[in-house]
């Protein structure tokens, strides 16, 4: 299986009259944020291949459709992912705090990065806990369905240590550790970190996690033996 996956920066080599040529033999599209929609879209209606995807902390037009009202531990308003009646806006398909099974993978989806100027989709670490522990239940099932909890997770921010930067901005969650021991997940793909040099390490590997930057576009590889 081939999965293109893109995030952060609209890459001519996708955006383009070839991309049916050039990503001809992709059966999965998976989109780490920080993308317009119309962007999604055009990939969609031009490969016909389902799009998954979650949101970053740019390019949010169109995320107050996918989120409803909380509250968070000081009482102030924060919003939490909710709703399936969008799951095919633009020809894509939202999976933020969400587990998805297609063709076989089990792919988890985590938008948003660290809060650091109370922006939209921004999160503390226990606001971001609070979201992965929506998932539990799904993953234990799935443990017990096919004796793995999942494949795929798919994040906009990066694990804290790994692949971040030390400013506020772009500094990894440390609950995505935790998450990453616990539910073991053959890869997690994340963008958020801008790769401007075409040499840079996009992979590293955390406990039995293969974490990649998916920055521009990436095309992943994945044996059937996950079926």
């Amino acid at each position: 299986m081939r999965i293109l996956c893109v995030a952060d920066h609209i890459d001519p080599l996708v955006y383009s009259a070839a991309i049916k040529q050039r990503f001809a033999d992709v059966d999965l599209v998976l989109s780490a944020g920080d993308l317009p929609m119309e962007y999604l879209g055009f990939i969609s209606a031009s490969l016909n291949k389902p799009v998954y995807f979650v949101f970053g902390n740019h390019h949010l037009k169109h995320l107050s459709r996918f989120r409803h009202w909380g509250l968070n531990s000081d009482s102030s308003r924060y919003e939490i992912s909710t709703a399936d009646q969008f799951q095919n806006y633009f020809g894509s398909t939202y999976i933020g705090s969400r587990v998805v099974r297609d063709r076989g993978l089990l792919i988890a989806g985590m938008g948003g990065c660290r809060r650091y100027n109370r922006g939209e989709n921004q999160f503390t670490e226990l606001q971001m806990l609070v979201q992965i522990l929506k998932m539990v239940p799904t993953l234990a099932w799935h443990r017990l369905l096919f004796g793995r909890r999942l494949d795929i997770f798919l994040t906009h921010a990066s694990p804290f240590g790994i692949n971040d930067r030390p400013d506020p901005t772009h500094v990894g969650f440390k609950v995505f550790l935790w998450f990453l021991r616990t539910f073991r997940p053959r890869y997690q793909l994340h963008g958020h970190i801008h790769l401007y040099d075409l040499n840079a390490k996009r992979e590293t590997s955390y406990e039995s996690t293969k974490i990649i930057n998916v920055y521009d576009h990436y095309v992943l590889e994945i044996g059937d033996d996950h079926r």
